[in-house]
């Protein structure tokens, strides 16, 4: 099997223009970044607006695992898939941050012969977009900081400032920083730091907002620090929103690519799951809606996390409903969420992960059960998509799908698009029609009017499992002053770990029974969403022993290597 920079970089594209073509976009709608990327302008919107919406679908997973999952390969090659049987399909997703990529996991188009292309560009700095929301969060922390330097008119409370900066690169070093040093004439010492710019939440309203108008009206309310009397400073309030929105008003348009074959991809944004919403914009997918019969959209890390954003932020800002939601599952991960095995990335797997071990798999099948119960709150049909390994045996995979549709799914499918393109995936795609043709009873998990506490509680019992929740001082008086200043209303992006249903990441499987710690609640006004600390959360990784970029390099004709 070759790479997946191989196999991408030896994938035939077509002209992005014959792409959007086929798609239904005209020519004066697209912004071409040479042959093969394009944006896309709003304008599609208002001269699609009296058409009907295609099927909505969300690709989600199981809780990760340092294994990988497969849920954006599955992602792709579901599109592919149901492109391949004559449903015209547009896939959206995320860009990737290059914090991973060079980092731990390295790049997110996909992989195998599920890809989306041009690979190297996708993974890198496609088209900016990324830049600019990093150049745009820290132009407002510049203007904050000088504000208070240059006489402080808006009598802020330094020691209140949250707004703190970000860069696109994993590094520990830059988590917690003091600035100002130097002279009086090189601002006032405080403490401060870095987040990843995925984290900001300016990504968060790119990614949620539905135009330039309700773009510059969401930054302007981004919320930076109090006053010395308790009251609210926002973007608006120091001057720099509309700035900030200038350098933002190429970003807000979406970016046209292709997948390995050549079927239309778009990809816009990219929030964190674990700290943001973790879901592509809501731009993209009406575009792709008013386009396409059915729309494949996929959500950050496991159903408790990026999935439940979907549906309560996402959704409810958006007002679109999803038609179903496809869990992707593997047998090595589930066996590992058994509790019986420890697992490294990069280090060699215990050979007992790689042989039939039926015990193991219904021991960790826990997480997939809790997961589907998950969706199914929401009330949308749920088909496992069971992303196959050459290690895989029938016993297992069979095993899964009796439990799967004992536990509420319509099916669990077996996908090999990663090794068979849509060739892997025909039998999944069909399913998923046939879901989509259920009648779909979507509702929220929560009203936004609930009392800030009692929507924790509901998604910390209903969503991971909790028995019980503790909030410690600061939590409390965050909760008091949100309520006090009229954001309790506001839906709930709950920040905890990915690894496990739980607040700790060692609890695998299915933990009850657990007492969920509410660190402190934070506010992200522009995004229009509060985000409670579940433990121990950060929103600026570190790199590990043996970062990926380093085998990133230049051939000697100029080609990218070592990238996947």
């Amino acid at each position: 099997m070759k790479s997946d920079l191989e196999i991408a970089q030896r994938a035939k594209l077509k002209p992005i223009k014959i792409i959007a073509k086929k798609l239904g976009l005209k020519e004066k709608e697209l912004f071409l970044y040479g042959d093969y990327m394009a944006k896309v302008s709003l304008s599609v919107l208002e001269r699609l607006k009296n058409k009907k919406d295609g099927k909505y679908i969300d690709v989600t997973a199981i809780t990760p695992t340092p294994l990988g999952e497969g849920k954006t390969v599955n992602t792709i090659g579901l599109a592919m898939s149901l492109n391949r049987i004559g449903k015209k399909t547009t896939v959206c997703i995320r860009q990737p941050s290059l914090g991973p990529v060079f980092g731990i996991k390295g790049g997110a188009a996909g992989g195998g012969y599920s890809q989306v292309v041009p690979m190297e560009d996708f993974n890198l700095h496609l088209t900016g977009d990324v830049h600019a929301v990093g150049l745009a969060h820290n132009l407002c922390a510049a203007f904050l900081d000088n504000s208070v330097f240059k006489g402080n008119p808006l009598n802020i409370d330094s020691s209140s400032i949250m707004w703190r900066r970000v860069v696109d690169v994993s590094d520990r070093f830059l988590r917690n920083i003091k600035i100002g040093l130097g002279g009086t004439q090189d601002g006032t010492p405080r403490d401060s730091g870095f987040d990843i710019t995925v984290a900001s939440e300016v990504m968060a309203i790119l990614a949620l907002t539905s135009g330039l108008k309700d773009l510059r009206r969401r930054v302007g309310r981004i919320v930076l620090a109090t006053t010395k009397d308790g009251k609210p400073v926002t973007a608006e309030d120091i001057k720099v929103a509309g700035a900030m929105t200038v350098l933002l008003k190429d970003a807000i348009k979406p970016n046209l690519l292709q997948t390995v074959e050549n079927t239309p991809c778009f990809v816009h944004a990219g929030p964190f799951a674990n700290i943001a919403h973790g879901n592509s914009s809501i731009i993209a997918d009406r575009i792709a809606l008013k386009l396409s019969e059915y729309v494949v959209t996929e959500s950050g890390f496991g159903a408790d996390c990026g999935a439940e954003k979907f549906m309560d932020i996402k959704c409810r800002a958006s007002g679109l409903k999803p038609d179903c939601v496809v869990m992707v599952c593997t047998v090595r991960a589930l066996k590992m969420h058994s509790g019986r095995f420890k697992v490294v990335a990069g280090k060699p797997l215990d050979p007992a992960l790689l042989t039939e071990n039926l015990g193991a798999l219904e021991e960790g099948f826990s997480n997939l059960e809790k997961q589907i119960e998950n969706m199914k709150l929401f009330g949308v049909p749920v088909v496992v998509a069971v992303n196959k390994f050459t290690t895989d045996t029938k016993n297992e995979i069979e095993f899964i799908r009796r439990k799967a549709k004992a536990a509420g799914a319509e099916d669990a499918v077996l996908s090999e698009v990663w090794a068979k393109g849509s060739k892997g995936g025909t039998e999944l795609a069909k399913t998923v029609i046939k879901a989509c043709e259920k009648k779909s009873d979507f509702k929220f998990l929560y009203p936004p009017d609930w009392p800030i506490k009692k929507k924790i509680e509901t998604i910390a019992a209903r969503i991971y499992g909790a028995k019980d929740v503790k909030y410690e001082d600061a939590a409390e008086r965050a909760i008091t002053l949100y309520t006090k200043l009229g954001y309790g209303k506001l839906p709930l992006c709950m920040a905890k770990t990915h690894l496990s249903l739980s607040h700790d990441p060692k609890l695998k499987g299915r933990p009850q029974g657990f007492t969920l710690p509410i660190r402190d609640v934070r506010a992200s006004v522009g995004a229009g969403f509060l985000y409670p600390l579940c433990g121990t959360m950060r929103t600026m990784p570190g790199l590990p022993t043996h970062p990926a970029g380093e085998k990133v390099d230049i051939d000697g004709k100029g080609n990218t290597v070592g990238l996947f």
